[in-house]
């Protein structure tokens, strides 16, 4: 029970690392190996991903989301609620860690208050406001990270790249959370307290982090000043960090690596890169999820836009498009695991449309 457990919680870092090592076989370990993996984007990610789990471990996200829930008194507006924080919840947490953090708290939501039938619909909105709203921002997803990172796109251009597929995502969800009937709903229990000390101390921790995610100070420095001052203030924040994540990314950078050292490789996406870049990111993410997909394809051309955008709206569609929709179908399952059937229906329906529509949209824009 426990090695299946461990398979099914590290299933994506277990893949990513057999792909490594099977690539390894074709393409030997040597000196370019070094080479491979991106320091800055792990450090960026690491530093994002403490200091959001120390303000977790004091329940801002819960308290800030509980009472911006409380606020609305009926279904329609709830689920809309819930899901436009999980959507700005993403563009500063990164994706998963926003799933992970509001998922339970839709749960608690919609179940104590005896509206289960929502919970399929409100997880695959929340999932498609997770995936499609950290789009906005550099540390919203890890492809975004890692893409801003490698290209050192400029902020103003990086926002200009992403702003027209986030308005057309956020117009989609919005209107599918505006189809829910809005019936009386009634939110019970006491709110929570605030560490208000440990949350100003987290806030200039997560200054840092973002002044290194946006290369206003060197990565070294937050890779000196956040893991310090969390040994002292929450040494269990540092513990609880998704290394399996980072250990996955660097899986994921030595299979492309060696990926773009094998001539045929080269031939083929070189190709299939200057026919639609857009096209191509957005279905590959389909197969390999979208962190892989952005991170072999960036080997192969300098058309970042392209792979941002299409890395991004490939986040949509299938369940293994990104790890934050296997996310949010573990935390359904676990919730509520009668409505697993329904929630993959309305998952592949929801997603697929949203895949096209973006995908449509884009290739008429630019």
């Amino acid at each position: 029970m426990k090695v299946s457990a461990f398979l099914k919680q590290h299933a994506v870092l277990l893949i990513a690392a057999l792909a490594a090592l099977v690539t390894a076989f074709i393409v030997p370990p040597d000196g370019e190996y070094r080479g491979y993996i991106d320091l800055r984007t792990l450090t960026c990610l690491f530093c994002v991903l403490a200091v959001v789990q120390a303000f977790s471990n004091i329940d801002l996200f819960y308290i800030l989301a509980r009472k911006l829930a409380r606020g609305f008194r009926n279904t329609r507006l709830a689920v809309l609620a819930l899901v436009w924080i999980t959507a700005i919840g993403s563009m500063f947490l990164t994706n998963d860690t926003a799933l992970l953090t509001f998922l339970p708290l839709s749960y608690f939501v919609l179940h104590s208050t005896g509206k289960d039938k929502l919970l399929a619909l409100t997880f695959v909105l929340q999932n498609c406001a997770a995936n499609l709203g950290g789009m906005l921002t550099p540390f919203g997803n890890p492809q975004n990270l890692y893409l801003y990172s490698k290209f050192s796109v400029e902020n103003g251009e990086f926002f200009a790249i992403m702003l027209p597929p986030f308005l057309l995502s956020a117009i989609l969800f919005t209107a599918l959370c505006l189809l829910v009937k809005p019936e009386p709903l009634e939110v019970p229990g006491a709110d929570a307290r605030l560490d208000m000390k440990r949350g100003a101390l987290y806030g200039g921790l997560f200054l840092v982090a973002l002044a290194v995610v946006l290369r206003l100070v060197h990565f070294a420095v937050g890779l000196a000043v956040i893991p310090a001052v969390l040994f002292f203030a929450d040494r269990k924040a540092l513990k609880q960090v998704d290394y399996g994540l980072l250990l996955t990314f660097v899986a994921f950078f030595i299979f492309s690596g060696n990926m773009a050292r094998m001539e045929a490789v080269q031939a083929l996406f070189s190709g299939l890169l200057q026919w639609d870049a857009l096209t191509v990111s957005a279905l590959l993410s389909q197969i390999i999820s979208n962190v892989p997909a952005a991170i072999l394809l960036s080997r192969f051309t300098d058309n970042y836009a392209a792979l941002l955008q299409g890395a991004n709206i490939g986040g949509a569609g299938t369940l293994i498009a990104s790890l934050a929709s296997l996310i949010t179908y573990q935390q359904l399952t676990r919730f509520a695991p009668r409505e697993g059937g329904k929630f993959l229906k309305l998952f592949t329906v929801v997603n697929v449309a949203f895949l096209v529509i973006l995908l449509a949209a884009m290739k008429l824009i630019f």
